[in-house]
């Protein structure tokens, strides 16, 4: 072997182990649900901001209690702020956007959930269910800021789709919750 293919295959090998010891450096969370569990790598490289403020609520055990209060079919679940009676849990301090990361709201990704103002994401958080290229950041303005993706589902996303499939209806204010409530029992760090 020639010297220059010695040191392309260490090369390569060194970078391979590097990726792989950046993919283990992610926190991983197991989020229990009344529906089965769902195993997410949160991509603190990433999104450090978004991670951090997740990983928080989930020591703090926030999410316990919680449901899963939005369903669209085709779309998404969002979770991780409202109880089965769809009363608010008080939260921290709305955080910084992180939309430009370059992760795309694909399907099994997490992202932050928020209204319309760019930086005011808490504990909500959403699952895509389908690749939602229009979540993406497209522009600094508000309407193509985008939603901060921080991690990905990497088991349990059957358990997703089974939620996504639920009956819904209105209920209040709130639109697209589902008929028997889905509970959050707990967000446990691995």
């Amino acid at each position: 072997m020639s010297g220059w293919t010695v040191m392309g295959l260490v090369f390569a090998v060194l970078t391979s182990m590097a990726a792989s010891l950046a993919a283990q450096s992610n926190p991983v969370v197991v989020m229990q649900t009344s529906m089965g569990d769902i195993t997410i790598e949160l991509y603190a490289d990433r999104a450090p901001v978004s991670v951090q403020n997740f990983l928080q609520y989930a020591k703090d055990g926030f999410y316990e209690g919680t449901v899963f209060h939005r369903v669209i079919k085709g779309f998404m679940i969002q979770g991780g702020g409202l109880t089965a009676d769809l009363g608010r849990k008080p939260t921290r301090a709305a955080i910084k956007n992180e939309a430009t990361n370059g992760l795309k709201n694909e399907r099994g990704t997490i992202a932050m959930a928020r209204t319309n103002e760019v930086n005011s994401a808490t504990s909500q958080f959403f699952i895509n269910t389908v690749d939602n290229r229009s979540l993406d950041h497209r522009s600094t303005d508000p309407q193509g800021f985008g939603y901060a993706v921080f991690g990905r589902v990497t088991a349990g996303l059957d358990v997703v789709d089974t939620i996504e499939a639920v009956a819904t209806g209105n209920q209040g204010q709130y639109q697209n919750v589902p008929r028997e409530p889905i509970a959050i029992k707990a967000v446990r760090i691995k």
